[in-house]
């Protein structure tokens, strides 16, 4: 096993597909274009690293994402000290620029799909993809603080009750038009104390530490880097603030990829819990929603920032 597992190591492409499953997880089309390598021989450094144990594969439907191990102990200590020395790699550099690129085509994507839809977004996902109602799970689950962030707030259809636990709420979307829709929103219902800014999931328009609570509503399925997203989270919140993530089970229905612009065809659980752990969440509680057709099942997180973060 060790034997393997250093072989599998020791090659330059095969590290170069560390490096950057490091930042995520990608599919086999998203590797090729990251090293401009044709998709044969890319595919077999990855059969490499999977036998190894050093990577595997997720599959949503008919996409494979691959990642980062994270099963074995050993596997972690190696890529832990390797980490530091990433940057020596050959094309390090042409690497972190191709990805910086596909990230932004993926927001931007995003981003004009989300203008285009502003409007009718309300009743596009309820006649596509319609979900349990879930008020009164978030009026009990939502915590009353001064300061609560709602990521990805859409049309604001959640405003009033986010509104109603706060002395103070911000609203961050990456859509202008779905901000301009949730800001009209709250001036109909005579909400005087948001603050509604434009920016990104993975970036996040706020201080360190400047929230006392987290809502994410049906938004984790659209982040290109859900892993990333968690820990911003955990950045804008204060030690012991809480996070409210509510979000698809993993599903089958791939068309929502084009029909909703969704990266992801919802979640298992488990990995969440997991995710959220290492972006420095304690108390981790999850509750599955079960729906009857044609409503999709979905999950409610809350989780508290560790104290040490």
């Amino acid at each position: 096993m060790l034997l393997t597992l250093l072989k599998a190591l020791a090659d330059s492409t095969r590290l170069r597909l560390l490096a950057l499953l490091r930042h995520g997880e990608f599919t086999v089309s998203d590797l090729v274009e990251l090293l401009g390598m044709g998709q044969s021989r890319i595919s077999r450094h990855l059969k490499i690293l999977t036998e190894a144990g050093v990577i595997d594969v997720k599959r949503q439907g008919t996409w494979g994402y691959y990642h980062i191990a994270d099963a074995d102990p050993l596997v972690q200590a190696l890529l832990e000290a390797l980490e530091s020395r990433f940057d020596l790699i050959d094309h390090r550099r042409e690497d972190l620029d191709a990805l910086a690129c596909l990230l932004e085509k993926r927001r931007s994507h995003s981003r004009e799909f989300f203008d285009r839809h502003a409007r009718s977004w309300d009743q596009l996902v309820e006649q596509l993809l319609p979900t349990p109602n879930l008020t009164d799970l978030l009026a009990e689950t939502v915590p009353r603080v001064e300061t609560i962030l709602e990521v990805g707030a859409g049309t604001g259809s959640l405003l009033s009750e986010v509104a109603s636990k706060s002395t103070r709420f911000v609203v961050v979307d990456h859509s202008e038009r779905m901000l301009a829709e949730a800001r009209n929103r709250a001036q109909a219902l005579g909400l005087v104390h948001g603050d509604f800014r434009l920016g990104e999931m993975t970036h996040l328009p706020l201080e360190s530490a400047e929230a006392d609570c987290v809502v994410a509503r049906m938004v984790l399925h659209h982040a290109a880097q859900p892993q990333a997203v968690l820990g911003e989270f955990c950045r804008v919140l204060h030690p012991g603030g809480t996070l409210v993530l509510v979000d698809l089970l993993r599903h089958d229905k791939e068309w929502v990829r084009e029909r909703l612009a969704d990266l992801w065809l919802g979640f298992e659980p488990s990995e969440i819990d997991r995710w959220s752990a290492q972006a420095g969440f304690e108390n981790i509680r999850t509750r599955i929603v079960p729906a009857q057709e044609p409503e999709q099942s979905v999950f409610v997180l809350v989780a508290t920032k560790g104290s040490n973060r």
